[in-house]
């Protein structure tokens, strides 16, 4: 069973396109399309490209696995477990 607790301190403010953070897959989209960039310029070699390429998708991890926890935290469901156990549980697939 899911429960939501309800915040009755917050005040719901309009978004703000300019100021919303990039999600990780768009930051990773950007910084694919960058390095894509430099190695069609031939600023990179075909070696540096795949090894830059590959090195992105470990910060790109992270950063999702910390935004899940961040909505997680924000959205304050109790469902008995702290944020790092519910994306482990739910996303790990070790």
């Amino acid at each position: 069973m899911v429960n939501i607790i309800h915040q009755s301190n917050t005040t719901t403010k309009p978004l703000n396109q300019n100021k919303m953070k990039q999600t990780a897959v768009e930051w990773y989209e950007k910084e694919i399309n960058s390095l894509f960039e430099k190695y069609q310029a031939k600023e990179i070699s075909e070696r540096d490209f795949i090894t830059m390429k590959h090195n992105l998708f470990y910060p790109a991890k992270e950063m999702e696995k910390e935004q899940i926890e961040n909505a997680f935290n924000y959205a304050q469901i109790d469902l008995g477990m702290e944020a790092d156990e519910y994306y482990n549980e739910t996303f790990k697939s070790e």
